[in-house]
């Protein structure tokens, strides 16, 4: 301390340094303070538990190097997707990865905006029922008597949202909480086909072992960047802003698709 500031009164010098310490105390405590929950649940290759017991895959990855990046600490927490909707409703979830906007999610939830590269859903399908019923296209499916299966809350775009409008069509579409039970439903002919992720489809039938029974067909549902979706009770629109830059610097500076190389296989 200065010879000047001996000058000055007691109080005055206390007050001085405490603000000085709590200057100093003020970045570990910003950095602290960033605590957040993102969601993973059995979903390869966008979450998953890898063989060594840590969780990761696509999803996972990118999305906690991105709160890595702000100086956040990442607790995963493991949920399905209908359950991780209504925890980040309820404020107990922070993150949720791989959501797309829909009006009734943003009463509760900010999104990232579509800010990674799209993926693909296609409609995959027994191979009986794809000689049988060679479509086209998804709208097709309502002239037929196909058997589709398809995840409770999921999104999957417009055409599937054009087909569940007709009641007579939604009667016959079995909803289920697991892609996995979908692929069995299929394998064991309760169900003609079922849409998922092109590369998610085609992980899981691997894996499986059913790659001769089930083929993924021409029929695009959906081509749509997913969005990252955040509990408006947790975040605030500042952070979710943020968080998309730091988003589009991963897929700038080639994080992303080293990423997207390590799961999945040119």
């Amino acid at each position: 301390m200065s010879v000047a500031s001996h000058r000055l009164p007691l109080a005055l010098r206390r007050s001085l340094i405490t603000v000085v310490l709590f200057m100093a105390w003020l970045p570990s405590l910003t950095i602290a303070a960033c605590e957040k929950t993102l969601r993973w649940d059995d979903d390869p290759p966008l979450s998953m538990q890898l063989v060594n017991g840590a969780i990761g895959a696509i999803y996972v990855d990118v999305n906690r190097a991105a709160l890595e990046r702000l100086g956040c600490e990442v607790t995963m927490r493991k949920l399905p997707w209908a359950r991780a909707l209504k925890e980040l409703e309820l404020g107990r979830l922070d993150v949720l990865p791989g959501a797309f906007r829909r009006p009734e999610r943003e009463v509760y939830a900010y999104f990232s905006g579509e800010v990674l590269p799209p993926s693909r859903n296609l409609l995959f399908v027994h191979t009986e029922a794809f000689e049988r019923w060679p479509v086209a296209r998804l709208i097709e499916l309502r002239r037929i008597p196909f058997r589709l299966g398809a995840q409770i809350d999921v999104h999957y775009g417009p055409a599937y949202e054009q087909l569940m409008s007709d009641p007579a069509f939604a009667d016959r579409v079995a909803l289920v909480a697991t892609r996995a039970n979908l692929w069995s439903m299929i394998d064991k002919r309760r169900i003609d086909g079922a849409i998922a992720d092109e590369h998610t489809g085609a992980y899981e039938i691997n894996q499986l072992g059913l790659s001769e029974q089930i083929k993924a067909t021409s029929v695009v549902v959906s081509n749509t960047a997913a969005e990252v979706a955040f509990s408006k009770r947790s975040n605030t629109p500042e952070f979710v802003q943020t968080y998309a830059e730091a988003l589009q610097a991963l897929v700038a500076d080639g994080s992303y698709e080293h990423i997207v190389r390590r799961y999945i296989t040119p």
